[in-house]
Formats: structure tokens, C-alpha cells, sequence
């Protein structure tokens, strides 16, 4: 299986931009460089597109992996790494709901139902693609601080999401 971190699906999800990516070079398109070539678009209308050539980026890395998996041996399973639990944008992505979890995002985040401290964090890991362990090095906290704070942020997005 190829390396996650190499992958075009984790190159695109962990930029700011629209990552597209050449034999010969890799071209990112950034909100400013939409919103100039695009007069009468807005910022929800690139993260839309965001969130698009994440989903294809990540079905194209799940191919891959279904017809690389089908090579390996029974012996070999051991040694095959684990798919993880895909992050919560991501599954939401995948059923489709992308605009409507857009729009309950927005919501919770001016609801005033998040502390701030679960507000910032739920930001930089949903919106800019931080893991735990980056955003608790940044605020020089615990990992475990951080992940309790995202968790119940959340479980908070999933009550608004049901809702829309």
C-alpha cells in the first residue's frame, strides 16, 4: 500500500488550497487565486470545491487500496497496516452531505454552544486538517486535553447535524 503521508489524497486534504497534482509539477489554487478568476464566486463556493476534490482524491487512494489488498497473502495480513476510523468530515463527505454538514458546522460554531477552547480546536482540526498531536504540540498542551476537547465538539456537531 502506498504511504498515506505521499499520498495526493493527504497532500490535498492538509493544504490550504486545491492541490492539482502533474507528472511534472503539483499546481495548488488558493482562495485568492479562486476568487480572482472567479468574479461573483464566494469563499463557501471554494470550500465546496474543497471538499469535492477531497472526496475524489480519497476515493481514488480507496481503490487503490481495495486492488492492492487483493495481491497480498493470507500469511501477509499481519504485516498490512490498518485502515483507521476515517475522520468525521470525511464520513460525511462520503454520504454526500457535505453542503449540510457545511452549513451545521457554520451554525455550531456561531451557536456559542462550543467553549472557546473546543471551538478553536474543532476549527483546526476539521477546517485545517491538524491531527491532535500537531494542534496540542501548538498549544502546548496534552494530546489527551485535546482530544476530549474535539470529541465532545463533536458530539455537539452531530446533534446539529441530525437537525438540518
Amino acid at each position: 500500500m502506498k504511504n498515506y503521508k505521499e499520498s495526493d489524497y493527504a497532500l490535498n486534504k492538509f493544504s490550504e488550497g486545491i492541490v492539482y497534482k502533474f507528472a511534472d509539477r503539483i499546481v495548488e489554487v488558493t482562495l485568492e487565486d479562486y476568487l480572482a478568476e472567479n468574479p461573483g464566486r464566494t469563499a463557501e463556493d471554494f470550500l465546496e470545491l474543497k471538499a469535492l476534490s477531497d472526496e475524489i482524491y480519497h476515493e481514488q487512494v480507496m481503490q487503490e487500496n481495495r486492488t492492492s489488498r487483493l495481491d497480498v497473502s493470507l500469511n501477509g495480513l499481519e504485516e498490512t497496516e490498518a485502515l483507521a476510523t476515517p475522520p468525521l468530515d470525511t464520513e460525511l463527505i462520503h454520504k454526500n452531505e457535505s453542503k449540510r454538514a457545511m452549513t451545521a458546522a457554520k451554525k455550531l460554531l456561531d451557536s456559542g454552544e462550543l467553549t472557546e477552547i473546543q471551538r478553536r480546536r474543532f476549527i483546526l482540526h476539521f477546517f485545517k486538517g491538524y491531527s491532535y498531536r500537531k494542534i496540542a504540540a501548538i498549544e502546548g498542551v496534552f494530546f489527551t486535553s485535546v482530544a476530549e476537547s474535539i470529541t465532545a465538539a463533536s458530539h455537539k456537531f452531530k446533534k446539529y447535524f441530525k437537525n438540518f
